[in-house]
């Protein structure tokens, strides 16, 4: 009896890895063509410019959703995280740059008036279900996809779940005009509808123009996969994002290489590094990268403005919510590095005054102080 429960269990989740489109699509046709052309894939699959482990621990996958499940760190925050409301009528600035995180990897890059979102991420959970998987943290959203009344461009920079979001990219597709992605990563788009016109697919060190930006597709360090059998086919990258006036970096998911030396000689220096600092772990160093390796990815590149993100958003990792942000403002202040640490949907303009409230360090204290009344 309990293998005939097994088996239709499997049988239920082959059917829906199958069938649901938010798990995507593997290349096919002429993208298929063009991706086993790219140098970087070999033997079936992307590789990185070093060689990479996605874990380097012994542990085995039991022991490591054991300690998921049973390491007591604060991992989630007592109280909802700050938010500042965007206000949707004042998007796009018309010159200048402005940046507004809003959360995890989800940045809103006004530049030469054009409007540019990041790994748009704005569901519940990180997962193509919608009632498991890791939720966002309680927080005011500072913007919901359906108020943009324009975007020129969306950058992917992997396909992982927490920046690759069927419902989000539904939601936004009727405003987005073109959408920058690794090479494969259309595969998935297509899938959920979005027109092959509005797809500009590239390899590491390709470049494309849209509109007054240019877009450069630059190598990370990281891997990609939507489900048990697709794992690394297709691409994951960084990006340069500049116009005539002002040059910003996106790091989407990375561990720490020489790489990001190349391209900020090649593309630096930058204004502002949006740079991951949270979700990581020893044994993902490889793929990771730790707060330290952060301030030295953004030294490495040129970077004038520091805006760590993927982190204060879900809970991805064994580490404290806060220890990301706590560790990353430590060490830049150590090395000099200029740190921009905005609340979320915080917006801030290039050559202002750069936010540096470290709000994350009364959240928890306030909710334990409230939780202390209101228990008397």
């Amino acid at each position: 009896m309990i293998a005939i429960v097994l088996a239709v269990i499997l049988a239920s989740v082959l059917v829906f890895v199958a069938c649901a489109p938010q798990m995507g699509a593997v290349a096919q046709g002429d993208r298929l063509v063009r991706v086993k052309q790219s140098p970087h894939f070999s033997e079936g699959k992307f590789r990185n410019l070093v060689p990479t482990r996605v874990s380097t621990s012994n542990r085995s996958m039991t022991g490591a959703m054991w300690d998921y499940f049973t390491v007591k760190t604060q991992r989630e925050p007592l109280a909802p995280v700050p938010s500042v409301k965007v206000d949707p009528d004042s998007i796009p600035l018309s010159r200048g740059l402005r940046v507004t995180w809003l959360g995890h990897s989800t940045c809103l890059i006004e530049i030469g008036g054009q409007v540019v979102l990041t790994d748009p991420m704005f569901s519940d959970r990180a997962s193509p279900l919608s009632f498991a998987g890791p939720k966002r943290f309680d927080s005011e959203p500072p913007l919901l996809p359906e108020q943009l009344k324009r975007v020129d461009t969306v950058v992917i920079s992997h396909d992982h779940y927490d920046h690759l979001d069927y419902r989000s990219i539904q939601v936004l597709d009727p405003v987005v005009s073109r959408y920058m992605v690794p090479l494969g990563v259309g595969g998935h788009l297509e899938r959920w509808g979005i027109s092959p016109e509005k797809i500009t697919e590239l390899d590491w060190w390709e470049e494309a123009n849209e509109g007054p930006l240019h877009f450069v597709a630059t190598p990370a360090r990281h891997f990609s996969g939507r489900s048990l059998t697709d794992g690394n086919k297709t691409l994951w990258a960084s990006w340069v994002i500049e116009d005539a006036d002002h040059r910003v970096f996106f790091g989407g998911d990375s561990g720490y290489f020489d790489g990001f030396k190349d391209i900020g000689y090649k593309y630096g220096p930058f204004d502002i590094t949006l740079l991951e600092s949270g979700a990581y772990n020893e044994a993902w160093s490889e793929i990771h990268m730790m707060p330290e390796q952060t301030v030295q990815a953004h030294r490495d590149l040129n970077g004038k403005v520091l805006l760590p993100i993927h982190w204060a958003k879900f809970n991805l990792a064994l580490h404290a919510w806060t220890e990301p942000i706590e560790r990353v403002a430590a060490d830049a202040g150590f090395q000099g590095v200029r740190l921009a640490t905005p609340r979320l949907g915080e917006s801030f303009h290039w050559g202002k005054n750069v936010p540096s409230d470290r709000w994350w360090e009364t959240v928890d204290t306030m909710a334990a102080v409230s939780r202390e009344v209101a228990a008397r």
